[in-house]
């Protein structure tokens, strides 16, 4: 029974990230049809990042009350009803509510599907089920962004009524398949004061072990939204691309990604250890970003893309697997103040590069570059001799 849980949420997970995949080419495109521009698009994805800061955590606790499938409903419904939103807007209020309220909603998919995991499998199988969670969701996006392409070949609107239409789907799958895993004897009914947000916290942790991780997971979403936040106006405005050419760019970028987190960064990480893996990643993100601007023909486009997310994606499992192993703090307790700083790169990423956009196209590789130089250069003061106090093999 166990094991046939992980499967349906592992499908589960895959159709929903599918929805959102489909969706992802398009936002840009749809954005510079009701006139707005780089910075209108930052703060549009930005907005997601907000509500995951503030309700992810809230989510998380009502399952620990309510149990994981209805939670999981409500988020699968909350990305339905975006999607949804998406394809009725004709201007961009419409699409900034849109974005507020499926993020508010559809955080409550990830943290909440890895409850569900520690619910449903040993300590022994834990991480590689919890793998298969992240395996999922990357395959979904590696699929939906060629489908959602090819949709929006007719019109902007349709990759949205079709990802919701998969996201609505996959709620009933939730409801009819995934069995609850948390028994009400396990519920804690205890929880009646739940914290939004922990500032305070966010700062104590950079005064503890776990900083220079931190610091770095930072630099994951930065650096990464610095990047795809914008590049569909990019490539419209320097190639004349479309929502097609976009959707493929964009498939192929979480296929590297995928297969970098799943197959490359843990021989590496095992080899090199944590430090020296972050240090020569955080390098080449700043190598990655001088490539792609100077890249002008499609293959080379392809190439260096692929370049800076393969580096990218070493950043994030390194980081996280530095975090834990050097937290003086409970793990869960680690992970969160991690997911809090993923959650801010996502937040401010996006703003700077669609501000500094609109001054010049070439800005957010420019200043992504020199923000991934001036994070390697600090990092080199993480010496080995700090690798080997903190009891690391580097």
């Amino acid at each position: 029974m166990n094991k046939k849980n992980v499967v349906i949420l592992f499908i589960c997970i895959c159709i929903a990230m599918l929805g959102y995949g489909i969706g992802m080419p398009v936002l840009p495109f749809y954005i510079e049809q009701l006139g707005g521009g780089g910075l209108q698009l930052g703060l549009l994805i930005a907005a997601y990042g907000v509500m995951q800061l503030i309700f992810a955590p809230v989510w998380g606790s009502l399952s620990d009350r309510y149990g994981r499938k209805p939670i999981l409903m409500v988020g699968m419904t909350g990305l339905g009803l975006g999607m949804l939103l998406f394809g009725l807007s004709h201007s961009l209020w419409m699409l900034y509510m849109a974005q507020l309220i499926s993020g508010a909603l559809a955080c409550a998919m990830f943290p909440v599907a890895m409850a569900y995991i520690s619910d449903s499998t040993s300590e022994e199988n834990r991480s590689g089920a919890m793998g298969k969670i992240g395996a999922a969701a990357g395959l979904g996006i590696v699929i939906g962004p060629g489908i959602g392409g090819l949709l929006a070949t007719n019109s902007l609107s349709t990759p949205f009524f079709v990802a919701a239409s998969v996201c609505f789907f996959t709620v009933l799958v939730i409801m009819i398949g995934l069995p609850e895993t948390l028994t009400k004897a396990s519920r804690n009914e205890s929880v009646d004061k739940i914290e939004f947000l922990q500032i305070r916290g966010l700062w104590q942790a950079l005064y503890t072990p776990i900083a220079f991780g931190l610091f770095a997971i930072f630099a994951v979403y930065f650096g990464k939204t610095n990047f795809s936040s914008i590049y569909g106006l990019y490539a419209l405005e320097r190639f004349g691309y479309g929502p097609q050419e976009v959707g493929s760019i964009l498939m192929i970028m979480s296929l590297v990604y995928l297969i970098a987190q799943g197959f490359i960064v843990g021989p590496l990480t095992k080899k090199y250890g944590e430090q020296k893996v972050i240090k020569w990643a955080l390098l080449g993100n700043a190598i990655g970003f001088i490539l792609m601007l100077i890249a002008d023909a499609f293959i080379w486009i392809v190439l260096t893309i692929s370049f800076f997310i393969l580096l990218n994606a070493l950043l994030k499992p390194a980081a996280l697997a530095f975090i834990s192993k050097n937290s003086t703090m409970k793990q869960g307790k680690a992970m969160g103040f991690a997911e809090s700083y993923m959650s801010v790169g996502r937040i401010i990423g996006p703003i700077w590069a669609g501000a500094i956009f609109d001054v010049n196209m070439s800005f957010p590789f420019i200043s992504g570059a020199l923000f991934f130089l001036l994070m390697f250069l600090i990092s080199l003061s993480y010496s080995d001799e700090t690798d080997k106090r903190n009891g690391l093999t580097c």
